[in-house]
């Protein structure tokens, strides 16, 4: 193992919390910034997050991706993250790279997200949703509750909050599921918490 790849990574940006916000998307961690194509979450062009999100609220995979320059568009992302009081975070503050890519069975998280002083700022707040299994471990490890089946959540009181915690597919291409089965998951859990139409 080469020296790097067990340096102490933090995570490049805070949450990113809208008024009013309801939801708290999270993931496990960025990629390496070579990877980026936007200095955001989920950014790295192949993972298929926002595609998720562009079916889900215009009907249309790419309607948040910019193809001829291969980044995606952060501007329209933040407006509608905004209009459905959608905030966003990871459930890594800092952690160690073991192969120095971005696999998360490689990713050891030194400390995770200060979940309970994310929900302070977020008062309307009653679902957490995790992207993949290592996030969704991490915050039942924090919540003290059971990790739920992939699309399925567990009920909760945390930090003042009474929370829904779903498990969600993970987008990266890496997970055996067409991106329209995804789609149609993550459309299920934002019509169950009335964040979609």
């Amino acid at each position: 193992m080469n020296e790097t790849a067990t340096d102490l990574e933090r995570h490049p940006w805070p949450p990113f919390i809208p008024q009013d916000a309801q939801i708290l998307i999270m993931g496990t961690f960025p990629p390496g910034q070579h990877r980026w194509s936007m200095p955001f979450f989920y950014p790295n062009p192949i993972n298929d997050f926002w595609r998720v999100m562009g079916i889900i609220y215009f009907n249309d995979k790419d309607s948040l991706y910019i193809p001829h320059l291969k980044t995606f568009d952060l501007d329209k992302i933040k407006k509608l993250l905004v209009s459905r009081h959608i905030a966003m975070g990871d459930t890594g503050l800092e952690v160690k790279r073991l192969k120095g890519n971005a696999a998360d069975k490689f990713l050891e998280i030194v400390t995770p997200i200060p979940l309970r002083e994310t929900l302070e700022k977020m008062p309307r707040c009653h679902t957490l949703a995790t992207t993949g299994e290592k996030a969704a471990e991490v915050i039942a490890r924090i919540t003290g509750t059971e990790v739920p089946k992939t699309g399925l959540f567990v009920e909760t009181d945390f930090a003042g909050h009474h929370l829904r915690i779903y498990r969600m597919p993970s987008t990266s291409r890496a997970y055996p599921l067409p991106l329209a089965k995804k789609a149609e998951i993550y459309r299920k859990m934002l019509e169950e918490t009335g964040l979609c139409d």
